[in-house]
């Protein structure tokens, strides 16, 4: 029985590597390994709200994240300020400000959503994006997985 799982777990995995080669937009963007590793690849981002669960569900779980995807745009950059996440050096990062689907907020709303934001920032990032990252809403600032790690951000190889 255990052998059977360890293949089906192991057929998955080589669809979803596939997946992602092919689709690189597609909805797999996350998968979980056997020793509870959570996946992170080529994440576009969404909706607020949803990754706020995600990332308390992961904070509260201790589950190892390592982002290792051509791509974390938008909320997955979020995912860098958990205590157990690593990046790849190879991951691009892309931030931008908050808006309501492209639209700029109100004031108050842009305010309150961007410190929202920051607060899942390690440092320096979160003093960046509240000073600059945030007020780009089209668009992306892009950022290295390889700069992130020199400013102190923990890379999957160490």
């Amino acid at each position: 029985m255990r052998g059977t799982f360890v293949r089906a777990l192991s057929f998955v995995r080589q669809l979803t590597c596939v997946i992602a080669l092919v689709f690189p937009g597609a909805a797999l963007a996350q998968m979980t390994l056997a020793d509870g590793t959570v996946v992170i690849g080529n994440d576009r981002g969404g909706v607020i709200r949803d990754r706020l669960i995600e990332l308390r569900t992961l904070r509260a779980s201790g589950q190892p994240v390592q982002i290792k995807g051509r791509i974390c745009y938008s909320t997955c950059t979020m995912l860098i300020g958990l205590p157990q996440t690593c990046v790849s050096a190879n991951t691009t990062f892309g931030f931008h400000g908050p808006s309501y689907y492209g639209r700029p907020m109100e004031p108050d709303d842009f305010d309150h959503v961007s410190r929202v934001m920051a607060h899942y920032y390690p440092e320096p990032i979160k003093t960046w994006f509240l000073k600059e990252g945030r007020n780009r809403i089209n668009g992306l600032y892009r950022i290295s997985g390889s700069e992130l790690i020199r400013i102190g951000v923990k890379s999957c190889t160490s």
